[in-house]
């Protein structure tokens, strides 16, 4: 529930238009609401500053679609994030209205516009072009938190060339989300390049000795790069959460 439908019911108890009983009446699901499969937090907005986000692995269609209209009845916006194409497809028949970010993996439905949050800009860069499944839902829940996002993709260091070129990219960003998999080494290169924030994202890209990405998660929490913090592995969704705390206008 947003602050301005609170505001809103309290005005009309102040003018009259509503009694006591009707205002606790919508605001009875204040914090939370259990809707069977879920308990819906409907209070994070207020405490956070952003509605809860739906993580669709392992949730079926018919419950995503119960805790979404939860969601969407207190008149927020939805993020729901590991969702796969068959599913997204199906949601998509149930809330016409959706939309369906296949890069990220991703579902979302805007009820209002994002407002523009950030005092600054982030910066999403990836080392590869099998790290963009990450590196998007980065990109994507950092816009619905109401930042302005930039992103650099296949800038590796096998060829830093590539990400030397960009050097004035970074400089403007307010923080930067850096993701790779392999031996995990673009976000050391960028720390030692930048002076604000860079958020590592290991991914579950590599060959056999990567163990799924803990090489990449090694390589990154033992950085010699001094400001470089690390999320868990292919957590763009956590990295650009992080980010948006760092990145957003108080007050």
């Amino acid at each position: 529930m947003q602050n301005k439908v609170i505001e809103k019911v309290l005005q009309e108890v102040r003018e009259g238009a509503l009694d006591v009983p009707q205002a606790l009446e919508r605001l009875k699901h204040l914090p939370f609401e259990d809707v069977g499969c879920a308990t819906v937090d409907h209070h994070r907005t207020l405490r956070q500053g952003f509605p809860e986000v739906i993580f669709g692995q392992g949730k079926s269609v018919a419950q995503m679609r119960t805790i979404i209209a939860a969601l969407l009845e207190k008149g927020g916006n939805v993020l729901a994030t590991r969702v796969n194409g068959a599913k997204g497809a199906k949601l998509k028949e149930l809330f016409p209205q959706a939309i369906y970010h296949a890069d990220a993996r991703a579902l979302t439905i805007e009820q209002h516009p994002v407002q523009l949050r950030g005092r600054g800009k982030v910066l999403v860069v990836c080392a590869g072009t099998s790290d963009i499944p990450v590196a998007a839902e980065a990109v994507l829940t950092a816009q619905m938190m109401g930042n302005e996002v930039e992103k650099v993709y296949d800038v590796g260091v096998a060829g830093l060339h590539r990400l030397l070129a960009r050097r004035g990219t970074l400089a403007e960003a307010s923080v930067i989300i850096v993701v790779a998999g392999m031996e995990g080494a673009l976000p050391s290169v960028v720390g030692g390049l930048v002076d604000k924030p860079v958020i590592a994202v290991p991914t579950s890209v590599g060959y056999g000795a990567s163990f799924g990405g803990v090489a990449a998660l090694l390589g990154m929490l033992n950085s010699c790069a001094a400001g470089v913090t690390v999320v868990n592995i292919d957590n763009g969704f956590g990295a650009a959460y992080a980010a948006s705390l760092m990145n957003r206008i108080h007050g």
